[in-house]
């Protein structure tokens, strides 16, 4: 058995982590991004030829239980990944090192969406 494939599920999670969480940033932070720097028509162009893209901020809440729930089961698995043996070899080894890097900052980055997606949609309403 390769020793990497204990961080394939770690990967897969940051991945599905970041996805989730760029679904907070196209309900709520891309709008008001666009608003704030006076594009509310190329945002009412967007929203014309998207239209699917309301059904985002219809849904927000559910948008950001799902990526909640993604960023802990991916932060999780980066926690319990952190210290799984890496191969002898040391190219394998530099491999290793280098998914668990790539990783945890595909994870940050999640995180970070989410906090911009999540700034936009339930603070920025009520605080500007």
């Amino acid at each position: 058995m390769d020793p990497m494939d204990n961080l394939k599920p770690t990967r897969a999670a940051s991945w599905l982590s970041l996805l989730t969480s760029g679904g907070t940033l196209i309900c709520c932070a891309l709008p008001a991004a666009f608003v704030a720097l006076g594009a509310g028509a190329a945002l009412s162009g967007l929203i014309a030829l998207v239209p699917q893209l309301v059904w985002f901020s219809e849904h927000k809440a559910g948008i950001f239980i799902a990526a909640a729930a993604m960023l802990v089961v991916s932060g999780a698995l980066q926690w319990q990944s952190r210290k799984l043996p890496c191969p002898v070899d040391p190219t394998l080894a530099e491999a290793c090192m280098a998914s668990r890097t790539r990783s945890l900052w595909i994870y940050l980055i999640a995180v970070g969406t989410f906090g911009v997606g999540g700034f936009f949609a339930f603070i920025a309403p009520y605080w500007l």
